[in-house]
């Protein structure tokens, strides 16, 4: 009986490695849940040119914008769970999301497999160089002597831009007026042409603007500088204390994807995610690698879900 046993299981562990081995067999598609421009747009692009070299085919990215990433992620949660649909997921779609949201379209833990974390990135307070603050002191003075004077764009109701503004505004007893596109890209565009004066989102999607001097940063949002942008402070040392927020993308599949094809795509994500050259390109943009195991990415979403939870409360933010 044991000895059959150990047959079968070694029959099944040769036919998962078939399966590994053999997928993929066609083009896969990458969601990224959000429109072109911005952080998660670089990064979902970053991953798929990696992935596509690894797999030897070609992984293509769709965006799919709308709803804070909500979109996006109920698509990928719906898709056909054989490999070939892959999520870009953030500290939008699952944790932010099911913290301001009453209902959504999908479950951020059940509908899922993780894959691996990517990396992490802080996000930076930038303003339109239009504006008289060079500083964040600067900034707060400003706002609270011109209440709702000052537009700030957001990737969306309830996103990551949207949630650190908001709890900037609890934390400093500002007043601003919340300007949501479908996207950073879109939100980004107009503040770049002085529609809005002001947002906080990701640096991986700022910082050539930032460098080139088309907007103004502030300040960062993690409890630390960031080596990219040394001579800009954090938000807590600006007199905010208690304020952090870390950016982070991850890579999911649809739940009930084949265990092996799972572990297969973790091997090619921490591969990628080690190599010189994506360390590179990711600290350019001020972006931090994290590689891990799917059990590992499993864990972290349930910690930040409930820090999230934590900080909607705390702020009094809703998304509905």
């Amino acid at each position: 009986m044991i000895r059959r046993a150990m047959l079968v299981a070694a029959v099944l562990s040769l036919c998962s490695h078939a399966v590994a081995q053999s997928w993929p067999t066609r083009p896969l598609r990458l969601i990224v849940p959000t429109a072109p421009g911005g952080g998660t747009d670089f990064t979902g692009r970053l991953v798929a040119a990696k992935l596509s070299e690894s797999l030897g085919q070609q992984v293509v990215v769709e965006n799919r914008g709308g709803g804070g990433g909500s979109v996006g992620a109920d698509n990928a949660a719906k898709a056909t769970p054989d490999g070939y649909t892959l999520l870009l997921g953030s500290i939008a779609t699952h944790a932010v999301n099911p913290a301001l949201y009453k209902k959504l379209p999908y479950d951020h833990i059940k509908d899922f497999a993780p894959v691996s974390l990517i990396g992490t990135v802080p996000n930076v307070l930038v303003v339109h160089p239009s504006l008289p603050a060079k500083t964040f002191a600067e900034f707060i003075s400003y706002a609270k002597a011109n209440p709702g004077k000052i537009n700030y764009g957001s990737s969306g109701v309830g996103s990551p831009p949207h949630l650190s503004m908001e709890l900037l505004r609890s934390l400093t007893g500002i007043n601003l007026v919340h300007v949501p596109y479908k996207g950073a890209g879109p939100a980004l565009a107009d503040l770049l042409g002085g529609q809005v004066q002001a947002m906080c989102t990701s640096l991986a999607g700022q910082i050539t603007f930032i460098k080139s001097g088309r907007v103004r940063a502030l300040g960062v949002t993690t409890a630390k500088r960031n080596p990219q942008l040394p001579e800009v402070p954090t938000i807590v040392e600006s007199g905010v204390p208690g304020y952090e927020v870390t950016i982070w993308y991850a890579v999911f599949a649809p739940a009930a994807t084949p265990k092996p094809v799972v572990q297969r795509l973790n091997a090619e994500m921490v591969r990628a995610l080690n190599s010189a050259e994506m360390k590179e390109r990711m600290a350019q943009q001020g972006m931090d690698p994290a590689p891990s195991t799917p059990a590992e990415l499993a864990e972290f979403v349930k910690l930040e879900t409930v820090k999230w939870a934590k900080a909607a409360q705390d702020s009094g933010a809703t998304a509905e």
